[in-house]
């Protein structure tokens, strides 16, 4: 069958960013930068070359490239700030992505560069700006990443939950507290739950309490992301949990969009270390090894 010309020019969209990761994937930055640019030249500039341009910030910034990273983080934002005089932000998801990448690189850029000030400045302004739009909560956990460790541990909300009811913050005092926050869907969730088996079995008599805040997230599967009634959602979350984490069967389950908000947490797992004071020790976004995370709890524990 003959492709016409409109799909090829959709298909060549979305490719360009599966491209630029691969690239980047690959340690290649220059060819990512390459493709990124070859699009914009064909194309102009478009959302979908914006969010292109906004993943070879991204990996220059893991390859520690970080005056590249800024500089294509603020092009990014700069050209996307413009664009949004033509569209609303979560009318467009490729804009969306482009422009919470480039306030995330940008900001943990200038954390890296010593201007941690400034960076925070940065957050709370763009908090301001799109606290109404898809990204606030990405632009919250990456103010949380420079200022919550430290800090006390805001509190849960509890006005849902499946299972036991789980305890309010400030009744756990004198006690350490890991929070783990998932989501039904996730893969790198159900890989950290086994690695909390372990960690549980070795804290449990230290006093650790173990407590898992998860969400509705309007869907089954995040590929389709094919709407589901909320009782249908509430429904799978308990089979996810009795097919994936019945070894971590007792685990406190708050159930509230609000908490993932307030922890900013656009990545699951995040996991949150709170000591006995109620003083967040460990704020990690993604997936913590066993080792890692046994280091930070017996390290909470001593002081």
């Amino acid at each position: 069958m003959q492709t016409s010309p409109s799909t090829t020019k959709g298909r060549y969209r979305a490719d360009v960013i599966s491209a630029v990761r691969s690239a980047i994937a690959g340690n290649n930055l220059l060819a990512a930068e390459r493709l990124a640019r070859g699009y914009r030249d064909a194309h102009g500039v478009t959302p979908e070359g914006l969010e292109a341009f906004s993943w070879v910030a991204r990996g220059a910034l893991t390859m520690h490239r970080i005056a590249e990273a800024a500089n294509l983080a603020r092009h990014t934002h700069l050209v996307s700030i413009r664009l949004l005089g033509r569209t609303k932000l979560d009318a467009e998801p490729h804009l969306a992505a482009a422009l919470g990448t480039s306030i995330e690189v940008l900001a943990q850029a200038m954390a890296m560069q010593g201007r941690r000030a400034q960076a925070v400045r940065f957050l709370n302004r763009e908090l301001a700006g799109f606290n109404a739009s898809s990204i606030h909560t990405r632009i919250r956990k990456n103010l949380n990443l420079l200022t919550m460790e430290g800090k006390p541990a805001p509190d849960l909300e509890i006005r849902e939950w499946l299972g036991r009811k789980p305890p309010a913050l400030d009744t756990l005092r004198s006690s350490a507290v890991l929070l783990f926050f998932w989501a039904h869907y996730c893969e790198d969730s159900r890989a950290q739950g086994r690695v909390l088996v372990r960690i549980r079995d070795s804290f449990d008599m230290r006093g650790l309490h173990l407590i898992g805040p998860t969400r509705r997230y309007g869907y089954l599967d995040e590929y389709s992301k094919r709407p589901a009634s909320s009782r249908r959602e509430v429904q799978h979350i308990k089979q996810t949990l009795s097919e994936y984490y019945s070894d971590l069967s007792g685990m406190f389950i708050p159930l509230s969009d609000l908490n993932f908000d307030v922890y900013g947490v656009s990545t699951t797992p995040t996991l949150v270390l709170i000591d006995r004071g109620g003083i967040v020790r460990c704020y990690h976004p993604g997936r913590i090894s066993g080792r890692d995370l046994t280091a930070r709890l017996r390290d909470m524990l001593k002081s």
